[in-house]
């Protein structure tokens, strides 16, 4: 016999899935576990890319030139992050862990105590205005298509989505569901709609919270 979840998820109930717990890349152990001389050398390289994409953006961050800018070899950047989207990845970390914490034990209603259908409008709103203070770098460090769906990091907000789906609408196909409002929230889509189109922020922020209310069956119509 199926229950039906509890209307309110908690944090111990988010971190069920143990993907939301998996952050950066498979090339970046734990800082505890780093030697302290490879957590500087981490750090300085994390520096010197931060440097440029806060001087040349983001497209000047190349393996090469975080070498020259940190004074050290191009195979100890290789070493460290894999490639180019490893690096990007690990500047993008810092924001993820922060956001992740925000959504699993944060005040309501993005974190636990509100009601679900709140926790995703606030979710989508939160999600918007990152990009929008993180947009060039987002979409440079923009996985292939074989790794966009499979990166631990749009794996961990997925699988929020489905979470607070499932809570909301337990009949509906919750998964299928997720991909659909992930993808309104996709960086390539947000610089396409603002940049290109010239589509305020605000908008996008309000058509987030109408797609929630009517695939969750709350919207007022009128």
């Amino acid at each position: 016999m199926s229950t039906v979840p509890p209307p309110f998820p908690t944090p111990q109930e988010s971190v069920g899935h143990p993907e939301l717990l998996q952050l950066g890349t498979a090339l970046e152990p734990d800082e505890p576990c780093l030697r302290a001389d490879a957590a500087r050398n981490r750090a300085r390289l994390l520096e010197a890319a931060a440097r440029l994409v806060a001087e040349r953006g983001a497209d000047a961050v190349t393996m090469e030139a975080v070498a020259a800018e940190a004074c050290v070899g191009k195979g100890t950047v290789f070493r460290r992050f894999g490639d180019r989207t490893g690096l990007l990845t690990a500047l993008l970390d810092h924001s993820e862990k922060k956001f992740q914490a925000a959504f699993l034990a944060g005040p309501p209603p993005l974190g636990p105590g509100a009601p679900p259908v709140e926790r995703l409008r606030a979710f989508g709103r939160a999600m918007l205005r990152r990009s929008a203070d993180e947009l060039e770098l987002q979409l440079a460090a923009e996985p292939g298509a074989s790794r966009r769906f499979t990166a631990p990091p749009r794996r961990v907000l997925r699988h929020h989505v489905a979470m607070l789906l499932r809570q909301a609408v337990p009949e509906a196909d919750c998964e299928l569901l997720s991909h659909t409002l992930m993808g309104q929230l996709d960086p390539a889509l947000i610089h396409h709609l603002t940049r290109q189109c010239g589509i305020p922020m605000a908008r996008l922020e309000d058509a987030w919270v109408d797609l929630v209310d009517r695939v969750t069956g709350t919207a007022t119509g009128g």
